[in-house]
C-alpha cells in the first residue's frame, strides 16, 4: 500500500477526498483539494511557521504529553506502570493522538527517522492499552480505586454527557489514517479498525442509541471508510449525527435533529466538528437535507456570529456561540481548537459548492483567529483568542485542557493542502504562498510554481507548466477583501469602499476575464512556462461593523490583505492602548520592519490619548502615533494592553485613569492570578455586573470562604467612603454577589474595622457605597464572604 499513498493523495488525511481506484466511491465532493504532500510550500512566510512546528512544537507537545501523564494513562492500562494515578481529563488520550498526527504529517513534508521511531514506539504503548474486544479508554481500563466521576461504571453510560470515549475514538481514527497514510505501516490502523468494529457492534438501530457528547468521531469514521473502504463505518457516521435531538442540550448540538438545526449554537469547537462531519456524509450519501441545514448554519455564523478574525464562539460560559451580534472583545472566547474547525468546515463547504466565499472565511481564520493560537517560538500558546486584552491575558507554555495545543501541531502540516483543487480540468487556486506543485488532471500532469510576498504584497506570479500543452481551466480566487468585501454578508464592510482594480496579465499581456463564484476563468490552452500575474490591491483598510453588534459601534478596526491588525502596549505610548481614539479618515501607512516579530507590515497612523482630570468630568486630548500589529503576532512580548477594535468617536474610548488615591495604590490580595489586581482599579464602570466587556477581580472556583483585597495607598490619606460594584454572572456562571463584606483601615500595624454611618448594602448591578466616620491610613482593606455554592468577584472598588 505504500506506493499507492501518492494515488490516495493523502487528502483522507486532510479532508476528504480522494482514494485508490479500488475503493472509490460513487459519491464524493465534486470538488478535490490537492494532497498537501503535491505541495512544497517555499515562502518566507508560511515555511518558517511549518519548520518551527516540525523542530519545536511538536517535540515540545510530545515531551509535555509525557512531562504530564499521557503516556502515563497508556502504560497503566497496559500493565507495564504501576499504580492508577491518571491525568487530570477523560479525553487527554487525544492530546498524545493528535500529537501522532501531526508528526505523521510532518515527516512527509520533511524525513524525521528519529520522530517515526519515537512514533512506533507510542504506538506499541497503545495498542498495548487496548482491551481485546477493541476498547481503548485508559481512564476505564486502569481501573482506578477511585474513577474519575465524568466517565460513568460501565462503558458509554455518560457518553451523551462528559465521559468522550467516542470523542476519544474519533481522534484515534484520524491519527491511524494520517500515519497509515504518511509510513505504509498498519500498525495504528490496525488499532483503529479493531476500535471501529467494536462501535459498529456497539452502536446503531436495534443497538444502543447513544450519540456522541462531543463531536468528531464523525469525520473520524468517514476517513477510515475511505481507506478501508468498508461500509459500516460511514453508516455508523450518519447514525450518530442521526441519532441527536430531539431531547438533548443545544450546548452539544442535541435539541433538535441535526437536520432541523438552522442556527449555530452551543459549544463551538462541537458544532465546527459536527457541521464538518455533516459535509463528510453529505458529500459520501449525496444527503441534500445535511447540505440544506448547514448551509443555513453557516449563513447564520458568517452573517452573525462570526469575529473580524474569523475565530467563533463569543463566550466562555459552555465555550460557545453566543446571540445573534454578540460578539464581546475583552471576553471574546475564540479558542484555537473552533477556529482549526472552521477551517475543516469551510474547507469542506468549498468542496460541496466551489464558491470562494468559503476560502474567503477560511483565509481570514487561518491569518488571524488561528495563527494566533500559537507563539512566533512554536512553545507558548493561546486557549482563547480575545480581541482585547488589559494584560489579563498571557501565553500559556503548558494547559490542563491541551487541546488547542495538540490541535496546531496536527493543523500546521496540513496547511499545504489547502492552497488547491481539481475538479476533471478545473483546476482552484485558493490561497497564495509561494510554492512548487503537482497536480494532476484529467488532461495531464502539470507543474504550477506560485512565486510572492504575500500577505505583505498582492503581486503573484504562477508559472503554468504541463507536461504537454492542454486544454484545462485556471480558477484563481479573487479575494473578497479585495472586492471591499470583507465577508459574505453585512455583518461587517470597509469604511472606504473605493477599490482599486484586480488585474490579472498572461505572460505580460493583461486579460480581460469572467468571473464565476468569485473566481476568475482563465481556460485556454496552456504550454510550459505560461506564466499567470495575478497583482491585488493592499490597501490599509478600516473595518467597521454592523450596528447590530454593540461592542463595535464607534470603532473601526485595521485591515490589510488577509491580515487583520490590532494596536498593543510594546508599540505606543506609555503602553497604554485602551485610551487611544483614530480618526475614521486618518491617513495610515504600512511599512515592513524585519526586525519587529520576525518581520512583519506595521501600520501606522496619527491619533490622540485621552485622560481623565482629577474632580473634573473633562477628558484630556493629547496628539500621539499610533501604530499597530498584525493580530496574530500580539502576545510574543509578555501580556499588555491590546485591541482590534480602536475607537473613532470619544464615546467609546476608556481614558486613562485619573491619579486617585485607588489609582496611585498597590493592590495586593488573596489571589494568584497578579494580572487580574488592576482591573478593580481601572475607572471602567461597567454596564451591569455581569458585564465582561472589561477586566474585573474575582475568586472563582473559590466558594463558602473568606477572602480580602487590600489597597496600599502611596502616602497617608484621609478617607470616609467605600464604594464596590460587585462581578455577578448569574445565572449560568459561577459568581454571585457576597454574602457580606467589611471594610478595615490600618492603624499601627493592625487592621480596624471603620465606624459606618449606615449599614452594609450587598446588591448587584450598581455601586454599592458605604460611607463612615473619616480615617487617616495608609492603606484599606475589604474582607469578603463568599456564598456557599458560589464565588465572588470585583469590576471596582473607589475610595474617597
Amino acid at each position: 500500500m505504500t506506493n499507492n499513498k501518492k494515488a490516495f493523495g493523502l487528502l483522507v488525511v486532510i479532508l476528504a477526498a480522494s482514494f485508490t481506484p479500488a475503493l472509490a466511491q460513487q459519491n464524493d465532493y465534486p470538488i478535490q483539494p490537492v494532497p498537501f504532500t503535491s505541495v512544497h510550500v517555499n515562502d518566507n512566510f508560511w515555511e518558517p511557521k511549518m519548520e518551527v512546528n516540525a523542530e519545536v512544537t511538536i517535540p515540545y507537545v510530545l515531551a509535555q504529553c509525557k512531562a504530564n501523564g499521557r503516556m502515563d494513562n497508556f502504560l497503566r492500562a497496559a500493565k507495564k506502570l504501576d499504580g492508577d494515578k491518571l491525568s487530570e481529563f477523560p479525553f487527554d488520550d487525544t492530546d498524545v493522538y493528535k500529537a501522532i498526527e501531526g508528526a505523521s504529517y510532518s515527516i512527509q513534508n520533511k524525513k524525521n527517522p528519529q520522530l517515526e521511531r519515537y512514533v512506533d514506539t507510542l504506538i506499541n504503548i497503545i495498542g498495548a492499552a487496548q482491551e481485546p474486544d477493541g476498547y481503548l479508554y485508559t481512564f476505564r481500563t486502569v481501573n482506578a480505586k477511585k474513577p474519575h466521576e465524568w466517565i460513568g461504571a460501565k462503558r458509554w453510560e455518560k457518553e451523551e454527557e462528559l465521559s468522550h470515549e467516542l470523542y476519544n475514538a474519533g481522534h484515534l481514527y484520524e491519527a491511524a489514517v494520517a500515519h497509515y497514510q504518511a509510513t505504509g505501516k498498519r500498525s495504528l490502523l490496525n488499532i483503529a479498525i479493531k476500535n471501529a468494529d467494536l462501535l459498529v457492534r456497539t452502536f446503531g438501530p436495534g443497538k444502543l442509541q447513544e450519540y456522541p457528547g462531543h463531536q468528531i468521531v464523525e469525520i473520524g469514521l468517514s476517513k477510515m471508510y475511505r481507506v478501508t473502504g468498508n461500509k459500516q463505518y460511514l453508516d455508523l457516521a450518519k447514525f450518530f449525527l442521526d441519532v441527536r435531538g430531539p431531547k438533548g442540550d443545544p450546548y452539544n448540538q442535541a435539541d433538535k435533529k441535526v437536520v432541523d438545526q438552522h442556527e449555530a449554537e452551543g459549544h463551538a469547537v462541537r458544532a465546527a466538528y459536527m457541521y464538518t462531519g455533516m459535509a463528510d456524509i453529505a458529500a459520501l450519501i449525496g444527503n441534500k437535507t445535511y447540505l440544506a441545514a448547514i448551509d443555513d448554519i453557516w449563513g447564520d455564523v458568517v452573517n452573525k456570529k462570526l469575529y473580524i478574525t474569523g475565530g467563533i464562539g463569543a463566550t466562555g460560559a459552555g465555550e460557545a456561540f453566543g446571540e445573534a451580534y454578540q460578539l464581546p472583545n475583552m471576553s471574546a472566547y475564540a479558542e484555537t481548537c473552533a477556529s482549526i474547525g472552521n477551517v475543516y468546515w469551510n474547507s469542506r463547504m468549498f468542496m460541496l459548492h466551489g464558491d470562494s466565499k468559503f476560502i474567503d472565511v477560511l483565509e481570514r481564520t487561518l491569518y488571524n483567529g488561528l495563527l494566533s493560537g500559537v507563539s512566533l517560538s512554536g512553545n507558548r500558546f493561546f486557549y482563547p483568542n480575545p480581541l482585547a486584552s488589559m494584560y489579563q491575558h498571557q501565553r500559556s507554555a503548558w494547559i490542563s485542557c491541551a487541546c488547542c495545543i495538540s490541535n496546531m501541531t496536527r493543523f500546521l502540516p496540513s496547511l499545504p493542502g489547502y492552497v488547491y483543487a481539481k475538479n476533471n480540468n478545473d483546476l482552484y487556486i485558493n490561497l497564495f504562498m509561494s510554492n512548487s506543485s503537482n497536480i494532476k488532471l484529467k488532461e495531464g500532469n502539470v507543474n504550477i510554481v506560485q512565486q510572492t510576498e504575500y500577505p505583505w504584497k498582492g503581486k503573484v506570479d504562477i508559472t503554468v507548466n504541463p507536461d504537454k500543452a492542454g486544454d484545462f481551466t485556471l480558477r484563481i480566487r479573487i479575494p473578497g477583501w479585495a472586492k471591499q468585501q470583507p465577508v459574505p454578508g453585512d455583518l461587517y464592510s470597509y469604511a472606504d469602499q473605493k477599490s482599486a482594480p484586480v488585474t490579472l496579465a498572461i505572460n505580460g499581456a493583461v486579460q480581460s476575464y469572467t468571473t464565476e463564484k468569485g473566481y476568475a476563468v482563465l481556460k485556454r490552452k496552456w504550454k510550459k512556462g505560461d506564466k499567470v500575474t495575478l497583482n491585488l490591491p493592499m490597501e490599509i483598510e478600516k473595518v467597521l461593523a454592523n450596528q447590530q453588534v454593540k461592542d463595535d459601534r464607534g470603532r473601526f478596526a485595521f485591515e490589510r490583505g488577509p491580515i487583520v491588525y490590532c494596536l498593543e502596549g510594546p508599540d505606543n505610548k506609555d503602553s497604554l492602548i485602551q485610551n487611544l481614539m483614530v480618526d475614521k479618515n486618518a491617513i495610515a501607512n504600512a511599512t515592513y520592519q524585519a526586525g519587529l516579530l520576525n518581520g512583519v507590515d506595521v501600520i501606522t497612523t496619527e491619533g490622540v490619548g485621552a485622560a481623565r482630570q482629577l474632580k473634573s468630568d473633562n477628558i484630556t486630548q493629547t496628539n500621539q502615533t499610533v501604530k499597530a500589529i498584525p493580530y496574530f503576532a500580539w502576545a510574543n512580548r509578555g501580556p499588555s494592553e491590546m485591541t482590534v477594535w480602536i475607537p473613532y468617536e470619544a464615546s467609546a474610548v476608556r481614558p486613562k485613569p485619573a491619579p486617585t488615591i485607588a489609582s496611585t495604590s498597590t493592590v495586593t490580595a488573596s489571589l494568584k492570578n497578579k494580572r487580574m489586581f488592576a482591573a478593580i482599579k481601572d475607572q471602567y464602570d461597567p454596564a451591569d455586573s455581569k458585564d465582561t466587556n472589561f477586566p474585573y477581580m474575582h475568586w472563582w472556583p473559590a466558594k463558602n470562604t473568606t477572602e480580602f483585597v487590600e489597597y496600599t495607598f502611596d502616602k497617608e490619606h484621609t478617607v470616609s467612603q467605600s464604594k464596590v460594584y460587585w462581578y455577578d454572572d448569574g445565572p449560568w456562571g459561577g459568581c454571585r454577589i457576597p454574602k457580606s463584606y467589611r471594610i478595615l483601615y490600618k492603624k499601627d500595624g493592625q487592621w480596624v474595622p471603620v465606624k459606618n454611618k449606615e449599614p452594609y448594602n450587598v446588591s448587584k448591578d450598581g455601586f454599592n457605597t458605604l460611607d463612615f466616620e473619616p480615617v487617616n491610613t495608609t492603606a484599606l482593606r475589604m474582607e469578603i464572604d463568599l456564598p456557599v455554592d458560589n464565588s465572588t468577584g470585583i469590576h471596582e472598588w473607589a475610595v474617597k
